[in-house]
C-alpha cells in the first residue's frame, strides 16, 4: 500500500508492469528488482517468458517467488509478449520494461501522479543509455500526434492505462522486426492526448549489439514505409507537417554529407584510392 494512502486509492493506482523476456539470463533478475524496489508498494510484477533458453527459464524459476504472474509461452516476439502480460495484467496502469533494463525507483510515482491528467496518454522520461563502455544521455521529446507521425517522440518503456491500450488493440503482433512501440503510440494518441516526458534520468537503457532497436535500425526505412502505410489517412491530413519534416530531414542529411567529404580524412582516402579506382577500371 502506499504510505500515507487509502487502501482504496492504492488499488485504484495499481500498476502492472509487463516485462517480456527472450533469453536474458544475465539481466532479468536486475529488472525485476528496479521493479519490487520502486517507491509505492502495489505493484504487480508480470514476467511473459517468450520461449527463452534453458539458462533464462532457470533464473526465472529461482526469482519466480518475487513475481507475481510468470507466463510461459513459445516464441511469438516482443509484441505478442507484451499483449499477453497487458491480458493477464490487474491494474489500471500498464508500465512496459524490457527485460535488460531498469527504472530508478521513484518513476512509478511520479508517472501516476501525471496521468492524474485524463489529457496525458502515456509517460516516459529522460534516459541513461549504457553499455560495458559507453554511456551517453536521452532526451526524447514528447508531444501529441503530429509530433509523433514524423519521429518516435517516446522511449520504448512508457507508463498508460490498460482500457485505453485494449482499446486501441494493444502492440502490432506483426511488427516482429522493430518499431512496434512506435506504431503503438501513433494509436494511442489518435484520438487525441499528450505524451508527456519527466525531465528526470529515470530510466536505464542497455545498448546491446544484437538487440532489437540495433537490428531495427537496419531495416528502418522498410519499418517507416510499413509504418507510412498503416497510417497513411493520418499522413494525409499532417500532409504539409510530413513533407517539410522529410525535407529538413534530406537537408541535414545532405549538410552531413557534405562535411563528410570535405574532412582531411575523406580527401586523403580519396587521393589514395584513386590509383586503384583507375587500375579497376581498366580491368573492365
Amino acid at each position: 500500500m502506499i504510505q500515507g494512502v487509502s487502501k482504496e486509492k492504492a488499488i485504484k493506482n495499481l500498476v502492472s508492469v509487463v516485462i517480456p523476456c527472450f533469453n536474458d539470463a544475465k539481466y532479468i533478475e536486475k529488472a525485476v528488482l528496479s521493479v519490487l524496489n520502486q517507491s509505492i508498494g502495489d505493484v504487480e510484477v508480470i514476467v511473459v517468458d517468450d520461449g527463452s533458453d534453458k539458462a533464462t527459464k532457470e533464473v526465472l524459476k529461482k526469482i519466480e517467488h518475487q513475481i507475481s504472474i510468470l507466463i510461459t509461452q513459445k516464441n511469438k516476439g516482443q509484441s505478442a509478449a507484451r499483449n499477453t502480460g497487458i491480458k493477464a495484467a490487474s491494474g489500471t496502469y500498464i508500465l512496459v520494461l524490457d527485460s535488460d533494463d531498469y527504472f530508478e525507483t521513484s518513476f512509478c510515482e511520479k508517472a501516476i501522479d501525471i496521468l492524474e491528467n485524463r489529457e496525458i496518454k502515456l509517460v516516459t522520461c529522460y534516459t541513461k543509455r549504457f553499455n560495458d563502455s559507453y554511456c551517453d544521455n536521452h532526451y526524447p521529446q514528447g508531444g501529441y500526434l503530429k509530433d509523433f507521425l514524423m519521429y518516435n517522440q517516446a522511449t520504448g518503456s512508457v507508463m498508460f492505462r490498460k482500457k485505453e491500450c485494449i482499446a486501441v488493440g494493444g502492440y502490432d503482433e506483426t511488427m516482429r522486426f522493430g518499431f512496434e512501440d512506435w506504431e503503438f503510440y501513433i494509436r494511442l494518441l489518435e484520438k487525441g492526448g499528450y505524451a508527456f516526458v519527466i525531465p528526470e534520468f529515470l530510466f536505464h537503457y542497455r545498448l546491446k549489439e544484437n538487440s532489437t532497436t540495433s537490428r531495427a535500425n537496419k531495416i528502418k526505412y522498410h519499418l517507416q514505409s510499413f509504418i507510412y502505410e498503416k497510417h497513411k489517412a493520418l499522413y494525409v491530413l499532417y500532409f504539409q507537417d510530413f513533407i517539410i519534416h522529410l525535407i529538413s530531414r534530406i537537408e541535414r542529411e545532405e549538410t552531413e554529407k557534405i562535411k563528410n567529404t570535405e574532412r582531411l580524412e575523406f580527401k586523403i582516402g580519396k587521393v589514395i584510392l584513386a590509383p586503384f579506382r583507375w587500375i579497376k577500371y581498366c580491368l573492365k
